[in-house]
């Protein structure tokens, strides 16, 4: 089915998704651990709609390390579901996984950031006929995590943001902060910014927004996916910076908000011109991204973000993370799982178990896109 391209078209606002009590995962996705049944001639769990369809063998998938929180849960359910299926992902960073799809090394990248024009043209070689598209599957707020005895909730804005990942703006008490909290106990010392060692959508997000909203502040390359500005301290992945700031007293780095959250990690709220600085969590994500743009053509569904909002408790900071396949082209012994595995991560069900984990779903129209369209791979 081909869809026609609705230019400016708007993501319809998504209501709450509140998934209540503790999320249980058995072996079947429900309470009863019954056995998997055929139903006209489609496998799947008794009390699920997880459908398996012909699935069967390893799948494997690699790339952005934002989204492996949100991949580990659907992997999870996906497997209890369909026997004798194995999905494997490595979330080895966005640029890594778009390297290892375009050299046919893996059948799923997964990409904070949609394929840069080289990409797709890269990608026609692997799949035969058709190329690589950028199907948006997972909402996640890039939360500004920090390391800072005394301080609980710290405000910052775009342009002290940009002069502290800079290393303009040094000391923890300095004006432009002290001036953005005030009764706030700021100490002395200096700040330890942290910033991905490797090619990282999330670095492109994060320096999408400092451009766009504090122009003057950063001047660097909004597209690169690496570290642009030349100081700070590096570590690899989102589990690495995680891990870095944990351990380091006057430190601030940018993290996938479930890697704070897992980490017991204080992180910042922003001033974005609203009443009030809004904080990182889902419902705030969900409230910006429900402005996302379909800029992508034909079935190709890359999205553009407003990183400029002042809408009341919208969180600025974004990224969507797409899963990249062929179009066309796609392996023949990999083909049904490849399809069976991404109707669920984009079904209701799979939407739905996302904002305990600190992810923003799918606005429901670009969600409602994805799924025409992943019928059609081939």
């Amino acid at each position: 089915m081909k869809l026609s391209r609705k230019n400016g078209l708007r993501a319809s606002a998504i209501g709450a998704l509140v998934v209540s009590g503790v999320l249980v995962l058995s072996a079947c996705g429900s309470d009863n651990n019954s056995e998997p049944t055929k139903e006209g001639g489609k496998t799947s769990a008794a009390a699920s709609n997880i459908k398996c369809d012909d699935a069967k063998g390893q799948l494997l998938a690699a790339g952005s390390s934002a989204q492996k929180n949100a991949m580990d849960l659907w992997v999870k359910n996906f497997q209890a579901a369909c026997a004798g299926v194995e999905v494997n992902y490595q979330g080895i960073g966005s640029g890594a996984g778009i390297t290892k799809f375009n050299q046919g090394q893996v059948a799923l990248a997964g990409s904070d950031s949609a394929l840069k024009e080289e990409e797709v043209a890269a990608s026609q070689k692997i799949c035969k006929g058709g190329k690589g598209i950028d199907l948006p599957m997972v909402g996640g707020p890039i939360a500004i995590a920090y390391k800072l005895n005394g301080v609980d909730n710290l405000v910052l804005d775009a342009p002290t943001l940009a002069k502290i990942f800079d290393t303009k703006i040094t000391k923890w008490n300095d004006q432009a902060i002290a001036k953005l909290n005030p009764g706030a106990k700021l100490p002395d010392s200096t700040i330890q910014p942290f910033h991905r060692s490797d090619e990282s959508g999330t670095t492109q997000n994060l320096g999408k927004y400092l451009s766009t909203t504090a122009p003057a502040d950063w001047k660097y390359d909004p597209k690169t996916k690496s570290w642009p500005a030349p100081n700070g301290q590096a570590a690899n992945g989102n589990s690495g910076v995680a891990t870095a700031l944990k351990g380091a007293e006057g430190s601030i780095g940018y993290v996938e908000l479930s890697y704070a959250t897992a980490n017991k990690l204080s992180t910042v709220s922003i001033n974005t011109g609203a009443s009030a600085p809004v904080p990182v969590n889902a419902e705030t994500a969900s409230k910006a991204i429900a402005a996302a743009k379909i800029k992508g053509t034909g079935n190709d569904l890359a999205l553009s973000l407003d990183y400029t909002t002042k809408a009341e408790g919208a969180y600025p900071i974004l990224l969507v993370t797409y899963e990249i396949a062929c179009d066309k082209g796609n392996k023949a012994d990999t083909l049904p799982t490849l399809k069976a595995f991404l109707n669920y991560t984009a079904s209701e069900e799979g939407q739905k178990i996302l904002s305990d984990a600190g992810y923003a779903p799918l606005p429901a129209e670009i969600a409602a896109k994805v799924r025409e369209i992943v019928p059609t791979l081939s």
